[in-house]
């Protein structure tokens, strides 16, 4: 790919930037992940309490993507086939003869946004796990592709526990980043409520286009990163695990540690956000920055851990201060 080809896609992610900012005030961290996400071909759990915006910023993100975005509204009653689709009995009318055809689901798009996708059953969760790893949907013996680029976008509230169904840990670990959504800060908060409260509103406009982003999902792969830095991430995801750690930090709070797809990972979403930032090669700064959102839902802590109120991001902010990085990325 030329590089004046390149050059012109970067300049669309600035400016899907600003298009998104149109509405979304401030969470700039939060927006990034979420390219970032895109980018690095993965999916995302975005938690946060309600009214912060969540279904509005997947939203905002689809209206300037020239992408098929569909939303689902999971609920206790929520069934597998009202996602993946089923199959109804037609008739040919010029022959009279039956036959099946399956009606494709609302998992069926390229941007899926999956609304408080724990308060559905687990049969209905583990649904999205074939989907989400392989890009197809198994039904009545057939698959079916799901047309790339394919974007799972899960939202979660962490404070209502009542008729919510905990994702399990093998679901968890598909999602490439697990994003948390925190309160704005004062001045954020007051731009939101005047740009919100009055007649004005913000017309967002597609930026990107499905061909654009399957090139720059390739263009991550291109992405330098040395062996030292790969060496340095292996390190950090291998001290997670309490049987492996030399830490006695994280054998007091860890029960389980995470595996080779969090190094996979942290490499791949490094290289996204250099992207994003229109390097062509990975710093220690992408590493800092995604080793959160990646590891957050990797790391099991033990009943210690949560009786004292320690986070999966204090190990990770404890590893990234203590893992001793090779000499080349010191700072």
């Amino acid at each position: 790919m030329v590089e004046k080809d390149v050059q012109s896609l970067l300049g669309k992610l600035s400016q899907l930037k600003k298009e998104i900012r149109k509405v979304i005030v401030g969470q700039e961290t939060i927006v990034e992940e979420m390219l970032v996400a895109l980018l690095a071909g993965g999916h995302c759990l975005l938690e946060g309490v309600p009214g912060l915006a969540k279904t509005l910023m997947v939203r905002t993100l689809s209206q300037a993507l020239d992408l098929s975005f569909r939303r689902i509204q999971f609920t206790p009653d929520l069934m597998p086939t009202d996602i993946l689709g089923t199959e109804v009995l037609e008739e040919d009318h010029t022959t009279g003869r039956r036959f099946f055809k399956f009606n494709r689901g609302p998992l069926f798009a390229n941007i899926v946004l999956a609304d408080e996708i724990n308060r559905t059953p687990p049969k209905t969760q583990s649904a999205l796990l074939e989907a989400m790893q392989e890009f197809e949907v198994t039904y009545g013996g057939q698959t079916y592709p799901l047309e790339r680029p394919f974007f799972i976008l899960a939202t979660q509230n962490p404070i209502e526990q009542a008729g919510t169904y905990p994702l399990p840990e093998a679901q968890l670990d598909r999602f490439l980043l697990y994003i948390r959504i925190g309160y704005p800060s004062a001045e954020e908060e007051t731009a939101i409520l005047d740009a919100t409260t009055g007649v004005k509103q913000a017309v967002v406009h597609p930026v990107l286009g499905g061909e654009e982003i399957t090139v720059l999902q390739g263009l991550v792969r291109e992405i330098s990163i040395s062996g030292d830095m790969i060496r340095y991430v292996a390190e950090v995801v291998r001290a997670t695990r309490p049987e492996t750690s030399e830490h006695g930090y994280i054998r007091e709070w860890v029960q389980w540690g995470a595996g080779p797809r969090a190094g996979q990972a942290l490499i791949l979403t490094a290289k996204a956000r250099a992207l994003l930032h229109q390097r062509y090669a990975v710093v220690p700064e992408d590493i800092q920055a995604m080793a959160y959102p990646v590891l957050r839902h990797r790391i099991v802590l033990n009943f210690k851990a949560e009786a004292e109120d320690i986070r999966a991001d204090n190990v990770t902010d404890f590893l990234l201060k203590t893992v001793v990085r090779p000499v080349g990325l010191l700072k």
